[in-house]
């Protein structure tokens, strides 16, 4: 399967949420998903499918680090082609990305452990 690199460098053809065409998820999928997130600490609170169901990069999709914006703004695909990159904000985003494998490797199978591995916590090697 071919890499979809995100503007921060994410693997979305590995990502759990990403729900786009082929990469469509079913609703225990995406509940999966949710659960997931709130066993590892990325969410305090089970979310709902809607709410952890992705289409992809946006600028107006909710983003921490503002990412996607940015890379719009700047007429660029992602963090790689930006001349400042990697800036404050990226590197930021890539100690809080890594901050959270300890705990991935702690709760989650294997299985799910390289799933999140090859999706968010290979960003930075995406990137280069």
């Amino acid at each position: 399967m071919e890499k979809i690199i995100a503007a921060c460098g994410n693997d979305c053809s590995a990502c759990p949420r990403y729900t786009a065409h082929p990469y469509e998820k079913t609703e225990e999928q995406l509940r999966h998903t949710a659960e997931l997130w709130m066993k590892i600490g990325y969410r305090d609170h089970l979310v709902s499918n809607e709410e952890i169901a992705c289409f992809g990069c946006k600028p107006e999709n909710w983003c921490r680090y503002g990412v996607a914006k940015c890379c719009e703004e700047k007429g660029i695909s992602n963090c790689s082609e930006c001349n400042e990159y990697p800036c404050d904000n990226m590197k930021e985003c890539f100690e809080v990305t890594k901050s959270f494998e300890p705990m991935c490797r702690k709760v989650c199978t294997d299985e799910e452990y390289e799933m999140l591995k090859r999706a968010f916590f290979e960003k930075e090697k995406n990137l280069s």
